[in-house]
C-alpha cells in the first residue's frame, strides 16, 4: 500500500529518523526554520525543489515523494466536491490522451 501520510509528516519523519534538528535541513534547503516547522506541520506547502532536494539529503525515494506532493495538492483541491471520483477518472484520461498526442 502507498503511504498515505501527508508530504509534511514524511518530511519529518525522514528528519527525525535521521536525528537532523529542524535547524540543519532549515539551512539545507535555504530557508527559515520556521517555515520547515510549518511545512511539518502541514500549514504551508513546499515546493517541488524542496521535495527534490530532501530526497537527495535523506537518500529518499524522490519519485516517492513527489507522487506524495502532487496527490497532496490534488487532495487539497477537491476533497470536498461529491464528484472526486469521477473528476480523478477523467484527469487520468485526459493525461493518457495528452501523453499519446506527443
Amino acid at each position: 500500500m502507498k503511504n498515505l501520510d501527508s508530504t509534511g509528516t514524511q518530511i519529518r519523519k525522514l528528519r527525525e529518523k535521521a536525528n537532523m534538528p529542524l535547524r540543519k535541513l532549515a539551512s539545507a534547503l535555504d530557508i527559515d526554520q520556521s517555515t520547515l516547522s510549518k511545512i511539518e506541520r502541514n500549514e504551508r506547502k513546499p515546493n517541488q525543489q524542496m521535495i527534490e532536494k530532501i530526497a537527495e539529503i535523506f537518500k529518499a525515494n524522490k519519485n516517492e515523494l513527489l507522487v506524495s506532493f502532487y496527490s497532496d495538492i490534488v487532495v487539497y483541491k477537491i476533497r470536498d466536491v461529491n464528484l472526486f471520483s469521477e473528476i480523478l477518472q477523467v484527469a487520468e484520461a485526459k493525461i493518457k490522451y495528452k501523453n499519446s498526442e506527443k
